[in-house]
Parts: structure tokens; sequence; C-alpha cells
């Protein structure tokens, strides 16, 4: 049996997959709380640990040769992958607007992680725990350093200061078709 196979009664290594699942998805899930975003800590650690399980399950199944394992294993990676993805987009379609006539997309970020988190869980689940915490890292990098990299450099996104002060200024003032 290789490393990324493991028995179903080799407690040890089950409970150190999973246990990493959780604490990747806690890093990412603390990251987005503090910033109040709409998905946190135990949303992130149930992703990635939920990840984690799925995979494991055709990692401990009995199979009549390692392809079928494989294959099942495959499988099942491509539908933790799809399960997310319907989350992530609940997420983003959560603070959408019914009737605006300009459409605002939000919280893909956040979408974004929740799908980071399930990817480094299903690693983890693999057997992968070096993988998964080295993208944990780098995704908690990619969140907080290129926020303040593109602050630091004044890179805006959207509507300027002076457009959204302008709007303000008008929610106040009369409009001309009264």
């Amino acid at each position: 049996m290789g490393p990324m196979f493991i028995n179903a009664d080799d407690w040890p290594h089950i409970g150190f997959r999973l246990i990493m699942a959780l604490l990747v998805g806690c890093m990412i899930g603390f990251n987005r709380q503090q910033g109040g975003r709409p998905a946190g800590m135990r949303t992130f650690m149930l992703v990635s640990m939920g990840a984690a399980l799925f995979v494991m399950i055709p990692l401990q199944a009995e199979g009549d040769s390692p392809y079928a394992a494989t294959n099942a294993l495959s499988r099942t990676i491509q539908g933790v992958a799809t399960g997310v993805g319907f989350l992530g987009a609940g997420l983003i379609l959560q603070d959408s607007p019914r009737k605006s006539a300009t459409p605002k997309v939000r919280n893909l970020t956040t979408a974004a992680c929740v799908w980071t988190a399930a990817g480094l869980g299903a690693a983890i689940g693999c057997g992968l725990w070096q993988m998964g915490l080295l993208g944990g890292l780098l995704t908690l990098i990619t969140l907080s350093g290129v926020k303040h990299i593109n602050k630091s450099m004044g890179f805006k996104f959207g509507k300027s200061d002076k457009t959204v002060a302008q709007e303000k200024v008008n929610i106040f003032e009369p409009d001309d078709n009264d």
C-alpha cells in the first residue's frame, strides 16, 4: 500500500489528516472572519475537513486494484470541487440586489477561498499535508499581502474616492425631476 492509502484502523494517521485539514481551514477562516466576511472560521474548517473526509473514503476502501481506487479518488475530488463550487456560488449571490440597474458582484474572494480550502483539505486527506500547509500559508499571504500591496501602491478598483464623495453629496440634494 502506498503512502497515500491508509488502513481503516490506522487511527493516528486518520486523526492527523483530519486535524491538519481543520487547522488549515481555521487559518484561512480566521483571516476571513477578521474582515467581516460572510463565511468565517467554522465554515472554512468544515469545508476543509469535509473535503479531507470525502477524499479519505476511497483511500481506505478495499478495491480489486490500485487503478480502481485511483479512479474512485479522481471522481471524488471532482465531486468535491463541484459541490464546493455551488457553495461558493451561494456566497456570491447572497448580496446581489434583486431590482438594481447595475448588478453588484460581491464575495468572489470569499468564494474562491472556500474552494481553495476544499482543495487544501483534499490534499491533506490524500496525505499531502506539506502541500496543504504550504498552500494554506500561500493563501494567507495572498489574502493579506496582496491587499496591503494594493493599498500601498494606490490601486483602486471600482469608483474613485471623488466619485463616491460626489454621490454622497447628491443623496442630500433634491432631484430636478421631482
